[in-house]
């Protein structure tokens, strides 16, 4: 059984239809990439299954239970955070009240402060920076933050949203580097991701949306080989 599974999702937007009977899963332990322009349904997909917008039909189901319905802090509690696009830190919080933040819907104090010593290893740029004011961060900083306190909810599922937006590229690396460590040690990856190349080399399995549909999906390294995502996200041909 999969992890995820996302059957005919339809979400509107008032009058807009934005995804047209979206259908895909998420094997446990995978990265699954979403890919596809701006404007094709990537986030809304995701903030589908966060439960931060209704869906108008089809269903969602995690572990094999039905998400449709459910409140977003609920969807944390169940193992699925995400770390949306432009980070949602708390820009005015200090970089440790926004970690706190992460791990509020837990109540194993024990199992956070390993939990908070891991991600700080992985960051060591934020430890560095407990004190500092959010908001003052650099970007890549940022992305670190956001991506950090979602850790801290120790999800099985997390949903990344174009997480190499507007960095330099040696911070893409970086990123895309802990991207795959932390699905190594066990979490389960959706990645929503604008670099087309990046996310093809990182995922086990791909879709590609246009418009609120899935098009294309498959094996990542197939779907990097394919003339036609070659054309369309690849830059090439």
């Amino acid at each position: 059984m999969p992890l995820l599974e996302v059957d005919n999702l339809c979400v509107h937007y008032g009058a807009i239809q934005a995804l047209h009977g979206v259908t895909l899963s998420v094997e446990k332990g995978q990265i699954v990439a979403l890919l596809g322009c701006n404007g094709a349904g990537k986030s809304t997909t995701l903030r589908a299954i966060s439960g931060l917008i209704p869906p108008s039909s089809g269903s969602i189901h995690y572990e094999g239970q039905p998400l449709n319905g459910t409140k977003a802090h609920e969807v944390v509690g169940k193992g699925i955070a995400q770390v949306p696009e432009g980070r949602g830190i708390f820009p005015n919080f200090t970089v440790d009240e926004n970690l706190k933040i992460g791990s509020y819907v837990r109540t194993d104090h024990a199992a956070i402060r390993n939990d908070r010593d891991y991600v700080l290893e992985l960051f060591p740029r934020l430890q560095e920076r407990l004190k500092q004011v959010a908001g003052t961060l650099s970007g890549g900083e940022q992305q670190m933050l956001a991506i950090a306190r979602a850790l801290l909810a120790r999800p099985r599922l997390l949903l990344l949203d174009e997480p190499s937006l507007g960095l330099a590229p040696q911070l893409v690396k970086l990123i895309f580097d802990i991207i795959r460590k932390i699905n190594s040690e066990g979490t389960t990856i959706l990645l929503v991701e604008q670099n087309a190349n990046m996310a093809l080399e990182v995922a086990h399995h791909a879709y590609v949306l246009e418009v609120g549909a899935v098009v294309m999906n498959g094996d990542a390294k197939e779907l990097a080989k394919s003339d036609e995502v070659k054309k369309a996200y690849l830059g090439m041909g």
